[in-house]
């Protein structure tokens, strides 16, 4: 079994029991899961508990219920050359993208990040696939499903911002080092945005 499935689905009971039960002794059994979730996670991960259980507490009942969404943007140049910034987390490189916010949808969400990590204003073309990220010890605690959308760039200035180390179109094949499943992302979106190429 995978360990990070496992604490996830546990934290996930922890928290959603902690939000709602209004019974002592249930809170008490409740807090008990979240530390001893506490606990494996930094174990696994070597973070320290105290660390990992303020993570786990500052979003009760947030992210009980559902996977983190987010949404990325697949914008290539005339050549076929894909948008790609790299991280200040990681110095790897990844398209614009981000978590969805409140109140926003996937595409509006695609929107807003490209014109945060990039100046670019633009619409989407269509959604090229939806994927669905596991926890693990090396990009976060959550399950994520990303969205990823083929866009187009209507107006702006490509600018770098302060979430960036280097922005630049790169040919697929030439990129150093990719940030999580990027790659695959990339391809993807490449392949769609060749097929529209070629109608």
């Amino acid at each position: 079994m995978d360990i990070f499935a496992l604490l996830e689905k546990l934290q996930s009971i922890a928290k959603l029991g902690l939000y709602y039960t209004k019974d002592i002794y249930d809170r008490q059994r409740y807090e008990q899961l979240l530390e001893l979730t506490t606990e494996y996670y930094g174990h696994t991960l070597e973070i320290p508990a105290p660390k990992v259980r303020a993570n786990l507490k500052k979003d009760l009942g947030k992210l009980g219920v559902s996977p983190v969404l987010g949404s990325d943007a697949a914008i290539f140049d005339s050549s076929g050359r894909i948008l790609l910034l790299k991280r200040t987390d990681n110095e790897k490189w990844c398209m614009p993208c981000g978590l969805v916010e409140a109140g926003e949808s996937p595409e509006q969400g695609a929107i807003r990040e490209a014109k945060e990590e990039s100046g670019l204003d633009i619409q989407i073309l269509e959604l090229v696939k939806v994927y669905t990220r596991f926890p693990n010890a090396e990009y976060g605690l959550y399950t994520l499903v990303s969205t990823v959308y083929l866009c187009e760039v209507i107006g702006g200035i490509l600018t770098r911002s302060h979430e960036d180390l280097g922005l630049q179109y790169w040919n697929i094949e030439e990129v150093p080092i990719w940030h999580s499943a990027m790659e695959s992302h990339a391809r993807d979106a490449h392949a769609v945005w060749l097929k529209r190429q070629l109608n």
